[in-house]
């Protein structure tokens, strides 16, 4: 990779955390969505409804499996999420623009997202998918750790994703990997996650995720809900 290259890599991802925050920010006060106790989506494409609190769960793959509002840290309060079921969101603030859809070539059963937001800064987004075999789920999770290792090799300075950590829970395996600022800091972090058939990365960026305990709690959460 050339000097050029590498510059534009890196800008993209500087870029990507907060134009992500300031459209789905945007998106959120366009649809009006704010207050939710639980991510839900009754359609294709359609934002969480504030009065819902019960995730509501689709044949294959539906919002039932992704973080709800309960499983973020007590003091955390979400101020809204928006939930689609089209594979197109963003993938994380290392992957540029990919999406769990070009990740997969289309070829889920099932996909599944959901961004929250909160109060202060900070964001949440989670995009699963559901393959059609084992040995797919198995190649499509060495694609997201391979993403993941890409951001972690940078120049001192820069942001950057930190060492892997494991996890192991009765229903599913992952790896979870703090998020270093240019300064050195934590700074929120990113999971790779599978349960069966089923493969998910779930990152926060900034606050109220400083501290790997944060990430480590909201990957064990995410993992939990994923044979959902």
């Amino acid at each position: 990779m050339n000097e050029n290259q590498t510059v534009r890599r890196t800008s993209v991802r500087r870029n990507r955390v907060a134009a992500a925050a300031a459209c789905f920010a945007a998106a959120l006060i366009t649809a009006g969505v704010v207050g939710v106790q639980s991510a839900s989506a009754d359609g294709a494409d359609g934002a969480a409804s504030a009065t819902q609190h019960t995730a509501v769960a689709t044949p294959g793959l539906g919002s039932a499996a992704l973080v709800q509002s309960e499983d973020f840290l007590r003091g955390v309060k979400p101020a809204g999420a928006t939930v689609t079921l089209t594979g197109r969101q963003g993938l994380s603030a290392c992957s540029g623009e990919e999406t769990m859809h070009d990740l997969t070539k289309g070829k889920a059963t099932a996909y599944a997202s959901v961004t929250w937001t909160f109060g202060t800064d900070g964001l949440l987004t989670e995009s699963a998918a559901s393959a059609p075999s084992g040995s797919t789920a198995a190649t499509w999770e060495k694609q997201l750790v391979a993403l993941v290792q890409d951001c972690q090799d940078e120049p001192a300075g820069h942001w950057h994703y930190g060492a892997a950590h494991t996890l192991t829970l009765p229903g599913g395996t992952g790896r979870w990997y703090p998020s270093v600022n240019g300064d050195g800091r934590a700074s929120g972090g990113v999971a790779i996650l599978r349960s069966g058939t089923r493969v998910a990365i779930v990152e926060l960026t900034g606050r109220p995720a400083d501290g790997p305990a944060s990430v480590k709690a909201i990957a064990t959460a995410a993992l939990n809900r994923l044979p959902s």
